[in-house]
């Protein structure tokens, strides 16, 4: 009896130690999954401008700046805003009535099409005008329609909004002009690809800082504008975010006291700006920009960089971070991960190029084709550019090194680069069975080693630190490499106004002289 007394005084207590253990691990684990999970910015590496970024069903779509880099606009896609994949480019070639400066382009979504309005300079006096593609439904297979606004001396940064069933066309003018800059607007036709009526005035730049890249959307009793102010590109970029409101769409536009509401200046970011707002499902709205990082990261470009947007109390918008751009977010949607960066191979197996490739279309005509494991490079060079062809890569980190081997049957030159354009670059490679490392600046080179090599497929590697200190090597095996200099070369003189420097392939020669690659790779450090 005394036994059963115990038994039963034990068991409960027992009973009751493992009741509160499992109630414990409930409410930690419940405590887990409602903990906050983050991303990193950029959630586009690489030199980006201009991100525009529209929504259709459960798919993200994104293209962005381009340049003079070939091909034109990038094209991303994404299920949660973080991680993002290439899918290819607005357009392979270029336009028939464009030269070049691919800037600021437009998505758009209406009746089963998907509208990219772009700015490019017109080929018959070089003038910066706004042209349209289309593309049914979401293939991605645009057909170009040509220019749609072309007046004054420029015009430039494009946004369509809906009002009432109308739609409008806005843009950038008057940029060259000595008078304040304007944000003008037209009616468009129903089929997006005319303008209708007289251009009208929505914002004058009266403080003379600058005003593009805006976005329009209602909310409530007022229309907002979004735009960017300040300067845009390059190491003094001092580019902010800023908003006006009005009642009616057409204004008048009262501006917002506590501006910019977004700016660098943190610890993190020295500009930002340029950017469209996506919604999400639930409503949240997810403004898409440019930023340029601090520090050595300043050195990877304009990236493409994510906040949210929420309202106040006084009916104005605020990011919910705050007024300066910064890495750390919350994710937008519950237990989505953001991927790291990964390395980059391309062995040429296929018979096309990877959407990755760039090219420097204003100064060569590239001549590549690829396929069996071997890429065949060459150009034909465009009046007073003698510093060849390349492919690049946009760099996705400051510390990489990237590699390559390249057959040696030619008296071209032929090797690895860091290309600014085709009058600031750095090189290694070989010719005539002697390797030279040779810096361009300015058009003048400077050849800084030479040495004979007589192997059949040299080695050529780059290792490259804090995004713009050049290590040079090469190699017979590509195991044991030979320093080609003693002290990094410093290669920040290669960002231009616009864009900084790629890594990549080189070909400077006659086109009947190809330079033959094995393979490409980059190796995050």
């Amino acid at each position: 009896m005394i036994f059963n007394i115990y038994q039963t005084k034990y068991k409960g207590l027992f009973s009751f130690k493992v009741y509160f253990l499992l109630v414990f691990i409930l409410l930690s684990s419940m405590s887990c999954s409602q903990e906050e999970k983050y991303f990193d910015n950029p959630v586009i590496r690489g030199d980006l401008a201009d991100p525009t970024v529209i929504r259709v069903d459960d798919t993200y779509y994104v293209t962005t700046t381009s340049s003079e880099w070939a091909p034109f606009y990038p094209i991303f896609t994404s299920k949660d805003l973080i991680n993002w994949e290439q899918k290819g480019h607005i357009f392979d070639e270029k336009p028939e009535w464009t030269s070049h400066s691919f800037w600021a382009p437009e998505l758009y979504y209406r009746n089963n099409t998907m509208f990219c309005y772009y700015t490019a300079r017109r080929s018959s006096d070089n003038v910066s005008f706004i042209g349209v593609a289309t593309s049914e439904g979401t293939s991605l297979n645009f057909i170009d329609h040509g220019p749609i606004v072309e007046l004054g001396t420029e015009a430039i940064d494009a946004f369509i909004y809906e009002d009432n069933g109308e739609l409008y066309i806005t843009w950038k003018a008057y940029g060259l002009d000595d008078r304040p800059i304007e944000i003008l607007g037209s009616r468009l036709s129903d089929d997006g690809l005319k303008l209708i009526g007289e251009p009208f005035s929505l914002l004058r730049d009266d403080e003379h800082i600058g005003m593009e890249g805006q976005y329009h959307f209602k909310k409530g009793d007022y229309y907002y504008i979004i735009y960017s102010a300040m300067s845009c590109c390059g190491p003094s970029s001092d580019y902010d975010v800023r908003v006006a409101r009005s009642k009616n769409f057409k204004g008048p536009y009262e501006f917002y006291n506590e501006n910019p509401i977004l700016s660098g200046g943190g610890a993190e970011y020295q500009s930002c700006g340029h950017g469209t707002v996506v919604d999400t499902p639930d409503g949240r709205m997810f403004y898409l920009s440019h930023g340029y990082q601090s520090g050595d990261e300043f050195y990877l470009g304009r990236q493409v960089i994510l906040h949210e947007l929420v309202m106040n109390n006084d009916d104005w918008v605020e990011f919910k971070t705050g007024k300066f751009a910064v890495n750390r977010q919350t994710v937008p949607f519950a237990g989505t991960e953001q991927n790291s960066v990964s390395n980059f191979r391309d062995e040429f197996l296929d018979n096309k190029m990877k959407v990755d490739w760039t090219w420097n279309y204003p100064f060569s005509e590239a001549d590549f084709s690829v396929g069996n494991g071997e890429l065949s490079l060459s150009g034909n060079l465009m009046e007073g550019n003698s510093n060849g062809t390349v492919l690049c890569l946009r760099p996705q980190t400051v510390n990489y090194s990237y590699q390559t081997t390249i057959k040696n049957t030619n008296a071209s030159f032929k090797g690895l680069t860091m290309y600014g354009d085709d009058r600031n670059m750095v090189a290694i490679g070989i010719k005539d069975n002697i390797i030279e490392v040779k810096m361009v600046r300015d058009g003048s080179e400077t050849i800084l080693y030479t040495t004979d090599f007589e192997n059949e497929y040299p080695y050529f590697k780059i290792e490259v630190e804090r995004g713009r200190f050049l290590s040079l090597y090469f190699s017979s095996d590509g195991e044991n490499w030979n320093p080609a200099n003693d002290n990094a070369l410093d290669a920040s003189y290669l960002v231009r106004w616009d864009r900084v420097a790629r890594p990549g392939m080189i070909h400077i020669g006659n086109s009947d002289e190809p330079a033959i690659f094995k393979y490409f790779e980059i190796i995050h450090l």
